[in-house]
């Protein structure tokens, strides 16, 4: 009896077995059940998170772009602050030596010249500084003034101007004092010329440089090729005299520039110029036919043609290892008016002369150029009426020939060397050597072509 117990027992656990595995299987369950909700949980509050913070970041930058239009439209009408303002200022020195066969007492034979003309005194010279200051007024208006510091201890405005930038049709105007746009080197500063001094004919009819008060209008076309239009109406501040005192103006220019590029490594501009200008008592240094040193003075009209060309070239359009350039101007001029003697004997005076430059640089290595420069005026038919018996009027036409080395180390600094057979005085031929330096500090723009 007690024999067959253990045989129950394994019986009853046969039976058993099954329940308490099908019992463990639901627990476990349960548990992965219990665990896959928690996890679900879990990543759902993790999303709902994640969105609550994207809609933060939206209305956060929507909120900023409001801002920030806000403060646009707040900008364009509030005036300019002088902390926004924040212009560039750039100071350029220059200094010269001379050496020269002959006096600076200077004049061009059977030209009435004016201004600032001639190689200037012998020795060493300050030159001419210049402090120029520009910036953006806003977004519709840009302005510039250039000061120039002479060795004399005087100061003079070369340029002081506003201008336009969003005119339509690609038309720009411009207001004050500037150079005008006619010729090719008048709208240069001095700084940027590649010779010490100017070309005899910007000497004679332009007085160096031509510079007035007034306005220009210019316009770009839209066409492949440059081609820029201008007219301009001033007041005729010509050759160092300050225009006459009437409600019209006293000068009136007109001008064109055409130029493009041919293939990579080549590009070039041409021009032509129209200046009427009626100057008053402009003032030339002249030699009398007694040999004396006297002072004219001319009230008339004078019109002036000029064209101009220039061709560029460097290899690939890469300018930093060697590049040419060959440049030329040819200008005339008619004048009829009063001309007084000496400030002792006026008398009607006409005159139809012309002038021309041709002249070459080359880079030949990375800082260094060279240059030949030869130019000559015509002295065309002169009359001086009464005065011919104190004026003499002959076929002596001047000229000149210059050559010239420089070394510039960087875009904000040069040094040249120049010599020169001035013949612009006649019987007085002037073997002329310079040394120059120039030097940019500040900010500097890109130069004109």
């Amino acid at each position: 009896m007690f024999k067959h117990k253990p045989i129950a027992r394994y019986i009853a656990l046969m039976f058993l077995l099954p329940i308490v595995v099908h019992a463990n299987d639901n627990v476990e369950m349960e548990s992965l059940r219990a665990e896959l909700q928690q996890i679900k949980q879990n990543y759902e509050a993790r999303i709902q998170a994640l969105e609550a913070r994207l809609q933060q970041t939206e209305s956060i930058a929507n909120t900023a772009d409001k801002n920030a239009q806000a403060a646009s439209v707040q900008a364009s009408k509030a005036p300019i602050s002088s902390n926004a303002l924040n212009p560039d200022i750039a100071l350029i020195l220059s200094g010269t030596y001379a050496h020269r066969a002959q006096n600076s007492d200077y004049h061009i034979t059977n030209f009435q010249s004016g201004g600032e003309i001639g190689p200037g005194t012998r020795g060493f010279n300050l030159g001419e500084s210049e402090l120029g200051i520009a910036a953006s007024v806003d977004d519709k208006f840009y302005g510039r003034l250039n000061l120039a510091l002479a060795n004399d201890n005087s100061v003079s405005v070369e340029e002081a101007f506003v201008q336009t930038t969003s005119l339509p049709a690609a038309l720009t105007l411009k207001a004050g004092r500037f150079y005008s746009g006619i010729g090719y080197l008048n709208a240069q500063h001095a700084h940027t010329w590649d010779f010490v001094d100017n070309p005899l004919a910007y000497q004679a009819f332009l007085g160096t440089q031509f510079g007035d008060d007034g306005v220009q209008l210019t316009w770009l076309a839209p066409t492949d090729l440059f081609l820029e239009v201008g007219a301009e109406y001033g007041r005729g501040r010509i050759a160092e005299t300050e225009g006459r005192d009437q409600n019209k103006g006293g000068a009136g220019a007109i001008f064109a520039h055409l130029g493009g590029d041919v293939g990579v490594s080549n590009n070039w501009r041409a021009g032509l110029s129209y200046l009427s200008v009626s100057p008053e008592s402009r003032e030339s240094q002249d030699v009398d036919t007694a040999g004396n040193t006297v002072i004219n003075s001319f009230t008339g009209n004078s019109q002036m043609w000029l064209a101009d060309f220039v061709w560029k070239w460097a290899p690939n359009g890469n300018s930093n290892n060697t590049s040419l350039k060959l440049q030329g101007e040819y200008l005339h001029r008619s004048e009829s008016g009063n001309l007084t003697y000496n400030a002792s004997s006026s008398s009607h005076y006409t005159a139809s002369q012309d002038g021309w430059y041709l002249q070459c640089v080359y880079k030949f290595l990375p800082y260094w150029r060279t240059g030949l420069r030869y130019d000559q005026l015509d002295s065309g038919n002169v009359d001086y009426g009464s005065n011919a018996a104190n004026l003499a009027a002959n076929d002596y036409n001047p000229r000149r020939i210059s050559w010239m080395l420089d070394y510039s180390p960087s875009e904000f600094s040069r040094i040249r060397l120049q010599l020169a057979r001035d013949e612009s005085r006649q019987e007085l031929p002037d073997n002329q050597l310079f040394i120059q330096y120039q030097m940019s500090l500040g900010a500097h723009g890109a130069h004109q072509y």
